[in-house]
């Protein structure tokens, strides 16, 4: 996932040990951190509203539909807002 231009922007969160910013089954914005992506990490918007590093391991990468990416809240689809889509 290091080359921006086929990384994911969004990941399903299927894990959340020891995480209380974070809800299995839900989808979540990443943001672009090639440094943390060598390490296994992945930048992730998570319910505090903020970007923190999580394991890689946490999540499975997804691809939106253009209708789904439409029926995102318009802050969510790109202006870091916190997880979505229960």
């Amino acid at each position: 996932m290091a080359d921006d231009t086929t990384r994911p922007i969004f990941v399903l969160c299927i894990e959340n040990k020891d995480c209380d910013d974070l809800e299995t089954r839900k989808i979540y914005q990443v943001l672009s951190d090639p440094e943390a992506e060598a390490e296994g990490y992945l930048r992730v918007i998570d319910e505090s509203g903020e970007d923190y590093l999580y394991p890689a391991a946490y999540f499975a990468a997804i691809t939106l539909s253009h209708a789904a990416m439409r029926a995102l809240p318009r802050s969510s689809a790109g202006q870091g807002d916190a997880g979505f889509l229960a």
